[in-house]
């Protein structure tokens, strides 16, 4: 089992731990447009893997395109925390930023995956009942 690292947004609104799937091997970029423009290196864990234990009513969620990936960000300082993938929905891609002492530019490589041809590109969404679980789960 892997230990719970501390998280949290900028401004300290959002605060969360969270238990990695498999430490930081599963780092990673995307391509699509969203995550190119938000820039963000994330890392896996399972759904039951975040505890939101404090700050949770000011997290926001957006959607797009096929409306599978629910990305939550801080209300106050906008910062993305985490999302619910499309690619595996059973999982969370965690901002790496997010956890307290890691940084993005403390890994040498960090590989891209192809969100632009992303496999699951034209089906249709998800409920965000999986979602509400994870982040409710005491």
């Amino acid at each position: 089992m892997n230990m719970a690292l501390n998280a949290q947004c900028h401004c300290e609104a959002v605060k969360f731990t969270v238990e990695l799937s498999d430490n930081f091997e599963t780092i990673r970029r995307c391509n699509c447009s969203f995550c190119r423009m938000r820039g963000a290196v994330a890392v896996s864990a399972p759904l039951l893997g975040i505890n939101v234990y404090e700050g949770r009513d000011k997290l926001t969620e957006y959607r797009f395109n096929t409306k599978q990936a629910a990305h939550y960000f801080c209300s106050v300082c906008g910062i993305y925390t985490f999302h619910q993938r499309r690619s595996n929905p059973k999982q969370f891609g965690v901002n790496v930023s997010c956890i307290v002492g890691v940084s993005p530019f403390d890994f040498e490589k960090v590989p891209v995956m192809d969100g632009i041809q992303h496999p699951k590109d034209g089906g249709g969404g998800v409920t965000g009942y999986l979602c509400y679980e994870a982040l409710n789960h005491k």
